[in-house]
């Protein structure tokens, strides 16, 4: 029974932590290119960032990214997600079904890599902002921030900290989730157009 479970959890991850299959945006001009995605979402982003991955997982990179189509703990990667109905389905600690009330998006059941230095472990603290936003028109989402420390594997010492902020629209089932305090997104999805 043991070993079922371990094959069923590493299963599960990797569906989670898939490497991502390249998407397009639809360019409007040079600067801006409208990104639609699933629900009838449509986010109009910098047409510098590049988009990779399907309609479940979908990885927005806005900078520097030595990996654009790695995987979601994938480090030195600036860049923010978009997770759909089924990534959510193990998108909680220990591969859980994600729930923003038990805590942030984290397909992980162990201490993954540090989002800017793979040199250390992220831990992910209670959420220090609980409330709501707007993503476009009359769409609420539930907004949380929740701190994360990078610390040493051996030592478990803090050595820095950053911010994963969850925007999660539960009728549609879409999660953003922001490790990189992207500068803008917040705007952008307050500035969103749903398909009528």
């Amino acid at each position: 029974m043991m070993r079922r479970s371990i094959l069923l959890i590493a299963v599960a991850g990797a569906a989670v932590l898939m490497a991502q299959s390249p998407v397009s945006a639809e360019a409007t001009s040079s600067s801006t290119a409208l990104l639609r995605l699933r629900g009838g979402l449509t986010l109009e982003i910098p047409g510098s960032w590049r988009v990779y991955g399907n309609a479940d997982q979908v990885r927005v990179v806005t900078g520097s990214c030595a990996r654009p189509k790695g995987s979601y703990f994938e480090p030195k990667c600036d860049s923010f997600w978009v997770m759909g109905p089924e990534a959510l389905k193990t998108g909680g600690e220990g591969f859980r079904r994600y729930d923003p009330d038990q805590g942030p998006f984290y397909p992980a059941s162990d201490v993954p890599p540090c989002p800017k230095n793979p040199k250390y472990g992220q831990v992910i603290g209670k959420a220090i902002a609980v409330g709501y936003r707007d993503i476009g028109a009359a769409h609420k989402a539930s907004y949380r921030v929740w701190p994360g420390r990078c610390v040493g594997y051996v030592d478990g010492k803090q050595r820095s900290t950053f911010s994963q902020r969850e925007w999660y629209l539960p009728k549609t089932k879409i999660l953003v989730v922001d490790q990189w305090n992207t500068p803008g997104l917040a705007g952008i999805l307050k500035n969103a157009v749903w398909a009528r």
